[in-house]
């Protein structure tokens, strides 16, 4: 797969499954709406501050998404770490009209956050092959790029 094709993937994927290791010390999973990516490298995930998964992200950070079309038989896989973001900034970014019924109060929701996930590393694979993505291969196919819905580039 190219970078573009595996960012064709991410871009129409809409959800991806973050994995993190809970407060137990057990691996776990969540699957979770995911379209505001930058590049390959860097992911931005709207989400309940009050959740499991932020509290376990809050306390180690180490975590994978994975993104998948299952009617391709694509997926791809990225390793970093997750940080919770609060700033006003990034809960504009990812605001729709409607998220009221989730967050009451707002954008200014105390139980309103986004996960911030930056890539090291990843491995990709398609019916036609696999391989491996790397720290240095993802911030060169993301130099320059901003933020951007995923979803919005679909339609």
């Amino acid at each position: 797969m190219t970078y573009s094709e595996i960012m064709s993937l991410i871009d129409r994927s809409l959800f991806a499954t973050i994995g993190y290791t809970d407060e137990a010390g057990r691996p776990n999973v969540r699957r979770v709406f995911c379209v505001w990516h930058k590049g390959l490298g860097r992911h931005l995930i709207s989400t309940n501050t009050s959740s499991a998964h932020v509290k376990s992200l809050l306390r180690d950070g180490r975590s994978c998404l994975y993104f998948t079309d299952d009617q391709a038989f694509e997926g791809v896989c990225l390793h970093g770490n997750s940080a919770v973001r609060t700033d006003r900034t990034y809960k504009e970014l990812l605001w729709n009209a409607g998220d009221e019924k989730y967050y009451p109060e707002g954008i200014d929701d105390e139980d309103y956050c986004v996960i911030e996930f930056t890539a090291e590393s990843g491995r990709y694979y398609r019916y036609d092959g696999k391989g491996d993505l790397t720290k240095q291969e993802i911030s060169a196919y993301d130099k320059d790029k901003e933020f951007e819905n995923g979803y919005s580039k679909q339609r």
